[in-house]
């Protein structure tokens, strides 16, 4: 190994985890028979090279960083690094926030290939534009770190992205128009911040994208249209957002997804505006508290796949096709607080299987048949009536006519009661009715 390598592998871990590491004495040998957990090497013309860096505490003897840990120039010293990841090693916001180096990333520029950042509340500061020169970067994860201010603009320059997470910050502003032209990337994650402004019509250049998550910031207008053209994606989850106008009929063209999650927006509107049943991969819907009116689709019942199906919190109304008892795979669904109607329909055992995850209640019109043993919860049984076949307008058969045959007439049924009879009350009215027969028989 070159001796100026490995002196700058010394400096750069001493910075992070402190003086009292002595690099030299416990690991004379790096890339060879005293090697560092974390550090992997390739050879280049006969000699061993660091090219892959993590710091942090990854593994049970990886090195825990110290209380003031920096980064020192010798980092970039390292001019082979494909690989660069600190872990939980920026920790203390208060005590000893660090910033990102603004300078010197341009050195790593041909050779680094991920960049991650993760779990270090301690890393304030903004995202340095230096960032966007890394042209070789495959992947940037900068995942629950304490950074804020707007989203560089030149990130979206890093053509072959695969891998963009910028979650859970405090990144705020409108997301760059031109991460629209990062056609080879997979993943697109920015949830968990304070972004602003609308979704931006050109993510339909997005094509590649396997997932995008936009959740739990402030976006909102429509959903646009041009996301029919993301047919490869997997996952679109814009939950927790400020988005109305109504579902955008072009989601039914996603046919590879997977899961869709678009709860807590305002989005208003009804159901009836997508063909549910084109979306045969689904496993995940949830449109949970999203402004809804209107009746749910029979055609959701076509959506063989599916696990889960939120739809609490709306304002739907009619009935629930009983034919949604027929999906083999649904585990879950919830139906609470809206304003559906009628009787249920669907069978003891299929309340038994969900439990609790059937939820219905906060629904005052809904009801399930008397004839079942149990019920699901927080739902109030149908009311009983009492038909009385045999009173008819001409009141030929009137109680106390004399007629013995009179008593065959009269039966009981449960059901939906126009009267309004129902319990206890029922019962006492056709014990009193069964008596008045049998003492006009007798007389």
């Amino acid at each position: 190994m070159v001796r100026t390598e490995r002196g700058a592998l010394y400096s750069t871990i001493q910075g992070f985890v402190g003086n009292w590491w002595n690099g030299s004495d416990l690991y004379p040998d790096p890339c060879g028979w005293t090697p560092i957990q974390g550090v992997s090497c390739d050879l280049y013309n006969g000699f061993w090279y660091v090219t892959a860096l993590t710091i942090g505490p990854i593994h049970d003897n990886s090195f825990d960083c110290a209380p003031n840990p920096e980064f020192r120039p010798d980092l970039f010293a390292l001019k082979r690094l494909k690989s660069l990841s600190f872990v939980e090693c920026f920790i203390s916001p208060q005590s000893h926030p660090v910033s990102l180096p603004t300078q010197n990333w341009q050195v790593l520029a041909g050779t680094l290939e991920s960049l991650e950042f993760r779990s270090n509340p301690g890393l304030v500061g903004q995202i340095p534009t230096s960032f966007g020169n890394l042209s070789c970067l495959q992947s940037l994860v900068i995942l629950e770190n304490g950074l804020a201010g707007e989203i560089p603009t030149n990130i979206g320059n890093l053509v072959k992205l695969r891998r963009l997470v910028l979650a859970s910050n405090g990144f705020k502003g409108q997301i760059p128009y031109n991460f629209g032209g990062l056609r080879e990337l997979l993943i697109l994650d920015l949830s968990k911040n304070s972004l602003s402004g609308y979704f931006p019509l050109t993510f339909g250049g997005l094509t590649s994208l396997l997932k995008l998550d936009l959740s739990r910031n402030l976006l909102e207008g429509q959903i646009s249209s041009e996301i029919w053209k993301l047919k490869n994606l997997t996952l679109l989850d814009l939950s927790e957002n400020r988005f109305s106008g109504g579902l955008t009929q072009s989601l039914q063209e996603l046919c590879s997804l997977e899961e869709l999650v678009l709860s807590n927006n305002p989005i208003g509107g009804d159901l009836l505006s997508v063909k549910w049943h084109m979306l045969q991969r689904l496993m995940i819907l949830d449109l949970a508290n999203a402004g809804l009116t209107g009746g749910i689709p029979e055609s959701m019942s076509e959506l063989k796949r599916l696990r889960f199906l939120g739809l609490n919190e709306n304002k739907l109304t009619g009935d629930l096709s009983p034919k949604i008892e027929t999906l083999p795979s649904l585990g879950a669904i919830y139906l609470n607080g809206n304003n559906l109607t009628g009787e249920l329909k669907f069978s003891e055992g299929f309340y038994g299987k969900l439990g609790r995850r059937f939820g219905a209640w906060n629904n005052p019109n809904l009801c399930y048949p008397n004839r079942l043993g149990h019920g699901p919860f927080g739902v109030k049984p149908c009311r009983q009536e009492v038909t009385l076949y045999g009173l008819g307008p001409d009141k030929k058969s009137q109680l106390g006519n004399g007629n013995q045959n009179q008593s065959s007439q009269f039966v009981a049924s449960l059901g939906s009661s126009s009267y309004g009879v129902d319990g206890y009350w029922c019962l006492f009215v056709v014990e009193t009715l069964m008596m008045v027969l049998v003492l006009n028989s007798s007389l």
